[in-house]
């Protein structure tokens, strides 16, 4: 394939989009993949989120949940595969919506789909971490019955992994590349071994749950009706995979990026559902007691259900496993949104921009952004002191926060470009319209269902309160009020380091017209 390119194919791309470059081109297909699975991290994801898969619908929601919801997630990442192969730029989504947005309306657009973008970036880090280290105390007290975990050990485990992998994504590229390779293809074995490890370890009697129990009995634990539990659920899928638009953000350390960045996108969303579902039907096939799995004791509902199915030293490896693999994941969203804050703090967005953009001269990787996001984690976790709807409300709002960036410049390109759409060496052809209608649409419905509380009534309270609401919409209506009062004089859209064209045109000012 590279042959089929000139040498500095990549940088006049690049040039063409208005940006010079500044990285080594070190990331692969491959490695841009391995990146994106790591992110993914299909068993900690699922293990962290097995609360709102299995507690709102049970185990039909679970096994029928993960398809429905599966088919309109991959459009998704067919569209956004679509504008990476168009705009192969570390900020490429906020790029795109400046670019396909309607006159005068490009710095709006790509404001709002900049900072909704770094909120789900930004929060991935910590709730991937914090669960990691809940299993790590749920391991400990499984070993030694008389531990009482504190909420103060679980902040300290948490930020400790998150500085392990601040330093970590502060590496060279190639180390980082080489690092998420191995992460990737652990992640990928894991879940393999998992899959295989459970039926046939189980100790349950029966071992598997009768068929039409497992796909024909919506266990409601919701004050709303089965449909409307059933989507809530979607929440564990649309987190789990929301990760799959990493390689977009690497794209400027991918060679022949316009290629084998949406190359990776698909792919990880297309591997990553199915292994992702045949994980879910695995898990409710074996499932003893749901109730016990939710109101777990060990503060960690993967652990009880571990234990539930399995020998205490095969669920203690398995929960070993799984902690690797989301130090893993950890690691891989962490360089992902390093990515995102530079190409952002690039075009003036942050205040102190000129400094968190600053690309180290030894490492040639955004070191300074890099802290900047574990700061920001860190700070995420001190929710860990509140409720636990509080620092549970992260998910959510990761799974909200990317999912609204993705849609918007789809639903430009869809609605208002329509066929000036300048379509990159990868595109859809006739169908990227359709398919984009469908990602939309199912988003719009998706987002105010991730923001309903589970009760309601009587029976709705501060404990069990969906916060998402205000741990998303808080920061963004700030953002919103920066733009109108002050930001809106001088933002004007992705900033350009050289002249470039677009669209067969010489665009003057990025955020006008196109």
């Amino acid at each position: 394939m590279e042959d089929d390119f000139p040498v500095d194919h990549d940088e006049k791309v690049l040039v063409s989009l208005g940006y010079k470059q500044e990285f080594k081109r070190e990331f692969s297909l491959w490695t841009s993949f391995c990146v994106s699975f790591a992110v993914l991290g299909l068993l900690p994801s699922f293990a962290s989120t097995l609360f709102y898969g299995m507690g709102y619908a049970g185990t039909a929601g679970m096994a029928w949940g993960w398809i429905i919801a599966m088919v309109f997630i991959q459009c998704v990442a067919l569209s956004l595969a679509e504008l990476c192969s168009s705009m192969p730029t570390s900020g490429g989504l906020y790029y795109a919506s400046a670019v396909l947005a309607p006159p005068g309306w490009g710095p709006v657009a790509s404001w709002v789909t900049g900072w909704s973008s770094w909120i789900g970036q930004v929060t991935g880090a910590p709730s991937v971490n914090y669960s990691a280290a809940a299993m790590i105390l749920a391991a400990r007290s499984i070993t030694d019955p008389n531990y009482e975990q504190t909420k103060w050990e679980l902040f300290l485990l948490t930020t400790f992994l998150m500085l392990i992998q601040s330093c970590i994504s502060s590496m060279p590229t190639k180390w980082i590349a080489m690092f998420n390779s191995l992460g990737s293809s652990f992640n990928m074995v894991v879940v393999i071994i998992v899959i295989v490890l459970i039926p046939t370890a189980a100790t349950t009697n029966p071992k598997f749950t009768p068929s039409r129990q497992v796909w024909g009995t919506i266990k409601n634990g919701t004050d709303f009706p089965d449909s409307i539990a059933i989507l809530m659920s979607f929440i564990s899928v649309m987190w789990a995979m929301s990760g799959f638009d990493a390689p977009f953000h690497l794209s400027e350390e991918c060679a022949i990026a316009d290629v084998a960045s949406p190359r990776a996108i698909v792919l990880t969303s297309a591997i990553g559902g199915i292994f992702g579902w045949v994980l879910q039907v695995v898990v409710a096939y074996t499932v003893v007691d749901i109730g016990a799995v939710i109101d777990s004791d060990l503060g960690q509902p993967w652990a009880t259900y571990l234990l539930q199915v399995l020998p205490q030293k095969a669920a203690l490896a398995t929960l070993a496993l799984t902690i690797i693999a989301g130090f893993s994941m950890g690691q891989g969203c962490m360089v992902a949104a390093s990515r995102v804050t530079y190409a952002y703090a690039r075009d003036g967005c942050f205040p102190m921009s000129r400094f968190w953009r600053k690309v180290n001269r030894h490492t040639k990787t955004p070191v300074n952004a890099v802290w900047l996001n574990c700061t920001v984690g860190v700070l995420l976790c001190l929710l860990i002191f509140a409720r636990e709807t509080a620092i549970l409300a992260i998910f959510s709002v990761g799974a909200i926060a990317c999912f609204v960036a993705f849609t918007i410049p789809i639903s430009l390109r869809v609605f208002f470009v329509g066929n000036r759409f300048r379509r990159g060496p990868w595109h859809l052809g006739n169908f990227g319209k359709p398919i984009g209608a469908a990602a939309v649409a199912f988003v719009v419905l998706m987002v105010p269902i991730l923001c309903l509380p589970p009760l309601i009534g009587s029976n709705l309270n501060s404990a069990n309160m969906n916060w998402t609401c205000l741990v998303y919409g808080g920061p963004m209506l700030i953002a919103l009020f920066w733009f109108a009062i002050d930001a809106r004089k001088w933002y004007k859209g992705p900033r350009v380091n050289a002249k470039h064209a677009m669209i067969g045109q010489v665009i003057k000012e990025l955020g006008r017209e196109v």
